[in-house]
């Protein structure tokens, strides 16, 4: 089975902004962010979307497929 491995939170914390902070600015909850940074939650596309906006960054420099 394939896992989908992120770099959320190594974006979020060079950005130096919180989990509450980027959640409100993609729309979602803080729990929802703590869920992906830790892997247990794949975005759909238009969260993943919003992610790469955010952080000006593609997709797949956010995601990886294992």
């Amino acid at each position: 089975m394939q896992e989908v491995t992120n770099q959320i939170r190594v974006l979020r914390l060079r950005h130096g902004i919180t989990q509450e902070e980027l959640a409100e600015n993609v729309g979602v909850s803080r729990q929802t962010i703590i869920a992906m940074e830790k892997g247990n939650y794949a975005p759909s596309l238009l969260l993943a979307l919003k992610l790469a906006k955010f952080f000006k960054a593609t997709v797949e420099q956010l995601f990886t497929i294992r």
